[in-house]
């Protein structure tokens, strides 16, 4: 199984896509395992922070989703979309509320996410499932 990779720059004549692909795949699953360093590094060398996969998910999303609020932190901090929707119109914030995932949730706020973002937004995906804290906590009733 392969992944379309959307919003990276097209493969130079040398590098076969099958190569481009294989690599993207190993970014994607970098920010599911939350493996920080090694995802910062690859961004740091040019990869685009709001790398898509072929259903619209960023890696801020797939990290966020996996509960590895260090990965969404330093995505964030190299410049990736903290509201950027995928196909579905979720958002990082909403799939984070959905998990129970607090430490993201916190990374994400910090990062400058909006409760009200996407569809459903944080804000109702907590009131889905009656969480006050976070209700409070983004400001909503």
């Amino acid at each position: 199984m392969s992944e379309h990779v959307e919003g990276s720059s097209p493969a130079s004549p040398d590098v076969p896509d099958e190569d481009v692909i294989e690599l993207a795949t190993k970014i994607f699953d970098l920010a599911r395992q939350g493996e920080t360093e090694t995802l910062a590094a690859y961004l740091d060398a040019g990869v685009p922070a709001n790398l898509t996969n072929d259903r619209g998910d960023t890696l801020v999303m797939l990290a966020a989703y996996h509960g590895h609020a260090d990965a969404v932190t330093a995505l964030l901090t190299r410049g990736a979309e903290a509201d950027r929707a995928n196909d579905r119109g979720q958002t990082p914030l909403a799939g984070a509320v959905f998990k129970g995932e607090e430490a993201v949730i916190r990374a994400l706020l910090a990062g400058g996410a909006d409760p009200n973002a996407g569809t459903p937004s944080a804000v109702d995906t907590a009131r889905m499932f009656a969480k006050a804290d976070l209700l409070e906590l983004f400001g909503a009733k």
